[in-house]
């Protein structure tokens, strides 16, 4: 008895003492920090040019890194893992779409934000499991970090467009009259969400600020040689401005912390539950690549953390260029506040499973 109550404790000690890196570590320290600030009445402020300027190019460097990644892989053998990777990444905001974004009082925007960043891939803990994988000498492939934008991306994109899509149908049915609907500067008849629309927010999408910077960096990546501006520029300047980042998304967070007040439980929920859900989502379709490809264990094993992780760099300024509406503390608190600490708890999880039904 006394055994298991240690175990329960240490269980809790652990969480405690990640949450709490978590909170040291300048993603989250730096939003904390624009909270504080904001509710001492600071009349701090960043320009928004300045912003504009610090999310482009952030959305540049995530994505020549991706870029470069992809390039440098074998991709006959990235292929399978990649399609399942990104099939992942449109699973997880599905399931959020179903689940957080329709919980009674949770704002359908804000939903779909924090599935999107769900979604998407937190290259810290991804970083952490092949730590974990290396200390024990487990075997990955060399191409793992260049799965990350296709589940990344494939997310963000996902959850984007669908919280457009929901906005659209409600402009749609208050705007009725006559039977004609008035989207867009479009009409559709009878009220019908039509292909034409779904295809004009498609190109919004990949017209967007965010989404543009960020796949002409991947294209720059893929197809041209920017290793030594990336490395001398870009890598060098990404932390800080990410700290800039988060102290202007802090200091909006506050502003807007009274619209979670009544619905914060469900983010709780979420942020507790996700990452073991999407991780052993990940975990399926990383055995389906097993099988079909000889897919190895350790890349089973870090497919799965990269879906239980959420993203704390590409993803927050994606959602704040493409989703302005989306309040930065549903869907960052979430993510990173509580999601983080449990996938990275979650890592041993994954290799007890897949030492289970592979092998080491």
């Amino acid at each position: 008895m006394n055994t298991s109550k240690e175990t329960v404790m240490d269980i809790v000690i652990d969480i405690a003492s990640t949450m709490l890196a978590q909170m040291q570590k300048p993603t989250l320290a730096f939003l904390l920090g624009g909270m504080m600030l904001a509710a001492l009445g600071s009349k701090l402020e960043v320009p928004d040019p300045v912003y504009k300027f610090i999310v482009m190019l952030l959305l540049l460097k995530v994505g020549l890194g991706a870029g470069i990644s992809v390039r440098e892989a074998d991709l006959i053998a990235l292929a399978v893992p990649a399609l399942c990777a990104a099939a992942v990444g449109i699973g997880i905001v599905l399931l959020g779409s179903g689940t957080l974004a329709r919980w009674r009082g949770v704002s359908k925007m804000d939903g779909m934000a924090t599935a999107g960043l769900f979604g998407a891939v937190s290259a810290s803990t991804l970083a952490a499991g092949m730590a974990m994988l290396d200390a024990e000498g487990i075997f990955y492939e060399g191409f793992i970090g260049a799965l990350y934008p296709f589940m990344d991306i494939a997310a963000l994109v996902t959850a984007i467009v669908l919280a457009r899509m929901s906005a659209e149908r409600r402009a749609a049915s208050t705007v009725q009259s006559g039977g004609t609907v008035t989207v867009g500067g479009g009409q559709s008849s009878g009220g019908d969400f039509d292909g034409d629309i779904v295809r004009g927010i498609l190109v919004d999408t990949f017209r967007s600020p965010a989404i543009s910077a960020l796949l002409l960096g991947i294209a720059i990546g893929l197809f041209a040689r920017p290793e030594a501006v990336y490395q001398s520029f870009y890598e060098p300047l990404f932390r800080g401005l990410l700290s800039i980042l988060m102290l202007v998304m802090g200091m909006e967070a506050w502003s807007r912390l009274s619209e979670l007040r009544k619905v914060a439980h469900a983010y709780v929920l979420y942020g507790l539950t996700a990452p073991i859900i999407h991780g052993l989502m990940g975990f399926g379709l990383g055995l389906l690549a097993h099988h079909l490809t000889g897919f190895s264990a350790g890349g089973v094993v870090l497919l799965s953390i990269m879906a239980a992780s959420s993203s704390d760099i590409s993803g927050p300024p994606t959602m704040r260029g493409a989703l302005p509406e989306a309040n930065p503390s549903a869907y960052v608190g979430a993510s990173t506040g509580l999601g983080t600490p449990v996938a990275i708890l979650s890592i041993p999880l994954f290799m007890a499973l897949a030492d289970v039904f592979i092998g080491f």
